[in-house]
């Protein structure tokens, strides 16, 4: 059986082919329907700001959001094609149990984040660019800070933790990203690209595909999360009957023309009205066109991770995500590691209660900080 991309670069899993998948989890009871409505950032972080960071070429501007007062700092970084959202309800979950303080942030090229160079998305410029932010947060005095990663945001975290561009780390973090089946899926990587809906009808119809799909198992997090994975086309393009699109849950077909022509027209006409009504959305991050970069993330990835001086805790879907070096390195105790299965690529967002209990169990144990008062573990 083909392995599944579950190291991909949108922190999801392929649909199946032939359109939506559904799981036992995804089933309703007849007459009840699912909530695809949007929900806001404010739901779930307490600030959210921009920061700009000095380069050759200007300034670029980096979205963060953030939750907490004190204790140390979760430096959270996405998934390909995903954003600082896709954390949302992880946060929520992570500050009701230990204290600290949350930085998501938009990764260049993605969310609401701009940069003068959006094409460059080496793993060098991009750990460059977690250093700039965190220097532009807190000056050469930042507090102590433990990385979270996930997917390409994990191999991002490792690259940062390595090269030393957070000199108060205090733990890593990698969820679901091991380099021998990140390598293997590259391969297969532009044929699931192209499988995807290139626009959505709206908002509700972006989320009820990424949960129908199974890219995102956790209803609750889609609803706050695709807002960043999605923006509004600048140009409708597309109209009615347009292929490899979504809307109203299902995927749209060309009609025979010649068949009822007067009621084509008139549906035709009110399309367009409702085109204009309901913008078009489409990918923020055209994730097929940053293809040579996709080695340079993940090639010697295990071999970092394991070298890198402060406690680690790798957390994955399932444990042949393992390979070789990561293996003889959990055999050694050179990290600690958990598995939580029933979960897509995207743990954070399909159990965002499971990976906040074991990201707390790991920083009280290694006394980076305490449980809240009155939260029983």
């Amino acid at each position: 059986m083909e392995k599944q991309l579950h190291l991909n670069l949108l922190a999801s899993r392929p649909p199946m082919a032939g359109g939506f998948q559904s799981g036992s989890k995804m089933k309703m009871g007849p007459g009840r329907k699912r909530d695809f409505t949007p929900l806001p950032w404010s739901q779930y972080f307490e600030t959210m700001e921009d920061v700009e960071v000095e380069n050759e070429n200007g300034k670029d501007i980096f979205r963060i959001y953030c939750s907490g007062s004190h204790g140390p700092v979760l430096l959270l970084l996405h998934g390909g094609g995903h954003s600082a959202l896709s954390w949302a309800v992880f946060t929520a979950v992570i500050c009701s149990r230990i204290n600290c303080r949350v930085v998501a942030m938009d990764l260049r090229a993605h969310g609401d984040t701009k940069v003068k160079n959006p094409e460059d998305l080496s793993a060098d410029t991009m750990a460059k660019d977690i250093g700039k932010v965190v220097e532009s947060l807190y000056g050469e005095n930042p507090p102590p800070i433990v990385i979270i990663g996930h997917s390409m945001g994990g191999a991002i975290a490792v690259h940062t933790a390595t090269a030393n561009h957070i000199p108060s780390l205090l733990g890593l973090c990698v969820i679901d990203v091991v380099e021998g089946t990140a390598m293997d899926a590259l391969n297969s990587m532009q044929n699931f690209l192209r499988s995807r809906p290139k626009t959505f009808k709206s908002l509700e119809n972006a989320i009820e595909w990424s949960v129908k799909s199974g890219q995102i198992r956790n209803i609750e997090s889609a609803r706050v999360s695709m807002g960043g994975q999605v923006k509004k086309c600048e140009e409708t393009t597309s109209g009615p009957g347009v292929s490899n699109s979504i809307g109203e849950g299902i995927i749209e077909e060309e009609e025979d023309e010649e068949a009822e022509e007067e009621s084509n027209k008139k549906r035709m006409k009110e399309d367009d009205q409702e085109m204009k009504k309901e913008s078009i959305f489409t990918w923020r991050v055209e994730l097929s066109k940053t293809e040579k970069y996709w080695e340079g993330w993940f090639r010697g990835l295990s071999a970092l991770f394991l070298t890198c001086p402060v406690p680690k805790l790798l957390l994955l879907a399932g444990v042949d995500r393992l390979d070789k070096d990561l293996t003889i390195g959990q055999m050694q105790g050179k990290f600690q590691m958990q598995v939580l299965p029933q979960c897509g690529h995207a743990v954070h967002e399909d159990a965002p209660e499971k990976v906040a209990d074991a990201l707390a169990t790991f920083m009280v144990r290694h006394k980076f900080t305490e449980f809240k008062d009155g939260y029983l573990c």
